[in-house]
């Protein structure tokens, strides 16, 4: 077997459908690849729509099911139950064009080394509309070429033909003799640095090269809208302390005098100003408004797991004194 496709799900049924059928119809030999489904503590709603698909699919579906445990683990899981002499790694939310495989399969047949991998390319997909918070959120470039959105980065991949472990997304293949005695650290149960720490370990360890791929490209139907900045950027900033525990030397979390633009630029009245200005009408304002409230809500989220660790060390002191 060719390629191993490992999708965790979580309480997503309509969608995840959508996924599986998309792969169900790739313009790739049928018996050539599977689809694992790693159900992470979600309903049973999962199961039954790989039951359904299954029945006449000519592609092998397979489904596990285990508690919560973070999408790290539930990719573990798909790991050890990979068949395919390639794994590529998607989320339940990531709708495949018909190619996706053989893109990435004729990808590696280029790079045919152990340590190249292949990351294809994600755009938001064309049913959610285009609003400023949606450019912004995919465009990490929209402010003086450097600065933007957290979502994905490829703009910045333009002209070039590969990628660092920064780039680690959800649409990237691996030869799976690579992964033998690597796994994802399972102690990562926040947003997004499961990803980008598996990726520079791999980088470390194994010497990856991650090649980018265009032509591999996938939709994410993921809505998105200003209220889920919040959420999202405190999650960032919280688990931001454990990757910089393990790897300091990446500088995740940022020193003083990043921490104190940070703050200006999330302070109140630059806020209101950039609000103003984007009501006027100008679409670039937008992107500023939006970069001053991702800075505010990082350093919120910073700031709560920093003192809830102060705390819990003064805890663990005083347990250990009495």
């Amino acid at each position: 077997m060719q390629i191993s496709v490992i999708i965790p799900t979580y309480n997503r049924p309509d969608i995840l459908k959508e996924c599986l059928t998309r792969l169900i119809n790739q313009n790739f030999v049928k018996t050539e690849y599977e689809i694992i489904v790693v159900n992470d503590g979600g309903n049973d709603e999962a199961h039954k729509i790989v039951t359904n698909l299954a029945k006449n699919s000519p592609v092998q579906i397979r489904y596990f099911y285990q508690k919560n445990s973070g999408q790290g683990s539930a990719r573990n899981r798909g790991l050890d139950n990979a068949s395919g002499n390639l794994v590529l790694l998607i989320n339940d939310d990531i709708l495949a064009t018909s190619n996706l495989l053989s893109e990435h399969v004729k990808a590696h047949k280029q790079h045919y080394h152990e340590n190249e991998a292949v990351l294809g390319l994600i755009l938001m997909d064309p049913r959610i509309e285009k609003t400023p918070f949606i450019e912004f959120m995919t465009n990490a470039s929209l402010i003086f070429n450097r600065f933007g959105g957290h979502l994905t980065a490829y703009e910045k991949l333009k002209g070039r033909d590969t990628a660092d472990y920064n780039f680690f997304y959800a649409n990237i293949s691996f030869k799976k003799s690579l992964l033998i005695d690597v796994r994802f650290d399972e102690t990562f149960q926040k947003y997004g640095w499961e990803d980008i720490e598996f990726g520079y370990r791999l980088t470390i360890e194994k010497g990856l090269k991650i090649y980018y791929n265009p032509a591999a490209l996938a939709y994410h139907y993921h809505p998105m809208d200003e209220e889920s900045l919040r959420p999202r950027m405190n999650l960032i900033g919280a688990s931001v302390h454990a990757i910089h525990a393990k790897y300091p030397e990446l500088g995740k979390r940022p020193g003083l005098i990043k921490r104190t633009i940070f703050k200006l630029l999330g302070s109140k009245p630059v806020i209101s100003a950039f609000d103003i200005l984007r009501k006027r009408g100008n679409r670039k304002w937008h992107y500023y408004y939006f970069y001053a409230l991702s800075k505010k809500y990082f350093l919120e989220g910073l700031r709560h797991e920093g003192l809830r660790g102060q705390a819990g060390s003064v805890a663990d002191g005083l347990s250990k004194n009495f």
